[in-house]
């Protein structure tokens, strides 16, 4: 777990870190005193940010607050029925994002090893606080998908087989949200 290191071939266009309209402004999810973060007994990348949760990790990859397009790298574990995840996430990230005027999340999951639902209390008010937006969870594991599904979360969020970018890396980040922002009008009809 400790090789898994966020993306980082868009630091020329944003980083989290030196954004100061971002929760993670000035290092503020990062491990105290350059040490590891730890889940289970893996140590994690320090470069991934601590929001709050036991099992799930974050990277605030890329921010277009003229458009509304925030791009997040997840890893770990989403365990709403234990650790109640969605509403760290919404707290902690999502809310001050909103407020600035984010209201497309773009939830990249390739490194979302599980995902454990609980109540949707907390996705149906993200869903409504991003009325105009969406929040899609790209490069979800088929197991992952299903989850989301037996939680009944489809209304709030957008993820299966439509939402496989494999290449997302090599994208102009603008250009992959604008992409997916496409995607979910087609499907729309819009």
């Amino acid at each position: 777990m400790h090789e898994l290191i966020p993306h980082s071939g868009w630091k020329a266009r944003y980083q989290a870190s030196l954004d100061p309209k971002c929760p993670l402004y000035l290092d503020r999810g990062a491990p105290e005193n350059g040490a590891y973060h730890r889940m289970y007994d893996f140590v994690i990348h320090p470069e991934w940010d601590a929001i709050g949760c036991e099992t799930l990790y974050i990277k605030l990859l890329f921010v277009d607050y003229d458009q509304g397009y925030a791009v997040i790298e997840l890893l770990g574990e989403w365990n709403d029925a234990v650790h109640n995840d969605v509403m760290e996430v919404k707290r902690r990230l999502a809310d001050p994002l909103n407020l600035q005027g984010i209201d497309k999340f773009l939830l990249m999951a390739d490194n979302l090893l599980n995902f454990h639902g609980g109540e949707e209390d907390y996705y149906s008010e993200w869903a409504e606080d991003c009325e105009a937006g969406w929040i899609v969870m790209l490069n979800a594991r088929d197991h992952v998908i299903q989850d989301l599904r037996a939680a009944r979360l489809s209304s709030y969020l957008w993820a299966g087989e439509r939402y496989r970018f494999a290449a997302w890396r090599a994208q102009d980040p603008l250009a992959l949200c604008q992409a997916v922002d496409l995607l979910i009008q087609k499907q729309l009809g819009a």
